[in-house]
């Protein structure tokens, strides 16, 4: 399993095998989950929100979990679907600075491996990680939860499409192949299976992105135009 070869499909699917040269307060994720420190995500949420300029804390709360979520599922799924295992990715092995951006963020001390499966990859990523984030995220502040099952359907289909992109680009089809059969059996589960809608994979919620001041809508987004405008809603997705 070459890691290195991961990290080539974009930044967010680097994984430090060592902790970054700049230092950091890197804490496992571990400690975060089992409630006994949120500072850490705290501020991560307020300096997200502090930089968008967000006009409420939820909107900080959003945005700083879609970006985690995506690195979850992509240091997982990019392996998976490139060489057949990924990294045994446990929380306590996984450590995490939300003070900085990837690859920087996240650094892995573990060694050991998993098969490269629908099921392993739902037990490691969606029940060892997003479930316990979302709880986190939850004695944060006020958020929806479809709001956070929205964004880890969005940041699931956003990691197939920079997959299926590097796949192309690298005559790689049965990575591609991998990857699609992978996440449409990660959509299967109740909590991902009505976050994103047709072929294009377009959520069917919002993460409120477009409410800050530089704000816009994502390439995925429910919305056709921003909210108010009376002409937000796409029509259903074929």
């Amino acid at each position: 399993m070459d890691l290195d070869v991961t990290a080539s499909i974009g930044g967010f699917f680097a994984l430090r095998t060592t902790p970054p040269e700049c230092g950091g307060a890197h804490r496992p994720l571990a400690l975060l989950y089992s409630g006994a420190d949120d500072t850490p995500l705290a501020a991560r949420v307020d300096r997200v929100a502090a930089r968008l300029g967000a006009p409420e804390r939820r909107v900080g709360a959003s945005v700083a979990h879609l970006g985690l979520a995506a690195r979850l599922w992509s240091t997982a799924l990019g392996p998976a679907a490139l060489h057949g295992r990924f990294p045994d990715l446990t929380p306590g092995t996984l450590h995490w600075d939300g003070a900085l951006t990837s690859p920087d963020d996240l650094w892995w001390s573990g060694t050991g491996t998993r098969p490269g499966t629908v099921a392993e990859l739902r037990a490691a990523v969606h029940e060892a990680h997003l479930v316990p984030l979302h709880a986190a995220f939850a004695r944060d502040g006020r958020i929806s939860p479809r709001l956070l099952w929205g964004n880890a359907g969005s940041a699931l289909a956003g990691a197939l499409r920079e997959l299926l992109r590097w796949a192309r680009a690298h005559d790689r089809p049965e990575a591609a192949e991998r990857a699609a059969a992978l996440v449409q059996g990660l959509f299967d589960h109740p909590d991902l299976a009505r976050t994103v809608r047709g072929p294009a994979l377009r959520r069917t919620s919002c993460c409120l992105y477009y409410r800050c001041p530089s704000g816009g809508l994502c390439g995925d987004c429910v919305f056709d135009h921003p909210p108010r405008t009376g002409l937000e809603r796409r029509p259903p997705a074929p």
